[in-house]
C-alpha cells in the first residue's frame, strides 16, 4: 500500500532515510531556510512558500493559494508511488497534513473523504489540516464539500510539540 509521510521540518532527513522516500513536498514560510535531504531527488522536490494561515490579506503573510494546491495535485499525480512521498511543513501539524490529504485524493480520487479523514486522525491525534488548503483542495478536486465536512467532523487535533511524524495510508 502506498503511503505519505507527514513530518515536521526537524525530522525530514530521518523520515526520508527510514522510509526510503526520494520525493518531497515542502510547505514553508519564506523566511525559513533548510537543506533538502540528500536522498530526495532535486527534480522531485516541490517547495511551496506560504504561511500557515487561513485567510488571505493578513499583512505580509502569504496565504495558501489555488496555484499552491494545483502544484500539489500535479506533483502527486507524477509521484511514481514506488516509495512513500514525504510532505512536511514547520511543525507537521497543519499545512503538511492538508497537503497529504490533497495528494492522496489526487492519486486516488475514488476514496471516501470521511474514511480518509478518519485514517488521518488514526495516524495522528495532532493533525489539524490547514482550513484554507482543505477548502481550495475540495473545490479543485471536485469533492463537493465532502473533504471540508470530513475534516470538520474529525475536529481539531490535540496540542503538539512538532515532533510527531506519521504515515498516512492513501487508500483504504
Amino acid at each position: 500500500m502506498s503511503a505519505i509521510i507527514v513530518s515536521p521540518l526537524t525530522r525530514i532527513a530521518e523520515m526520508a532515510v527510514r522510509h526510503g522516500a526520494c520525493e518531497m513536498i515542502s510547505l514553508m514560510a519564506g523566511e525559513h531556510s533548510f537543506h533538502r535531504p540528500g536522498v530526495i531527488r532535486a527534480e522531485r522536490h516541490l517547495l511551496l512558500t506560504m504561511n500557515d494561515i487561513a485567510f488571505a490579506g493578513t499583512g505580509d503573510l502569504v496565504a495558501p493559494q489555488e496555484e499552491h494546491v494545483r502544484e500539489i495535485v500535479d506533483f502527486a499525480k507524477d509521484w511514481d508511488r514506488r516509495s512513500p512521498l514525504l510532505v512536511h511543513c514547520w511543525m507537521g501539524v497543519s499545512r503538511s497534513p492538508a497537503a497529504a490529504l490533497i495528494a492522496a485524493l489526487a492519486v486516488h480520487p475514488e476514496q471516501d473523504d470521511e474514511a480518509l479523514a478518519l485514517r488521518l486522525r488514526q495516524a495522528s491525534p495532532y493533525a489539524t489540516p490547514n482550513r484554507r488548503l482543505i477548502e481550495i483542495g475540495d473545490a479543485m478536486l471536485d469533492r463537493g464539500g465532502r473533504l471540508v465536512a470530513a475534516i470538520r467532523a474529525i475536529g481539531r487535533g490535540a496540542d503538539a510539540d512538532g515532533n510527531a511524524p506519521f504515515l498516512l495510508p492513501i487508500e483504504g
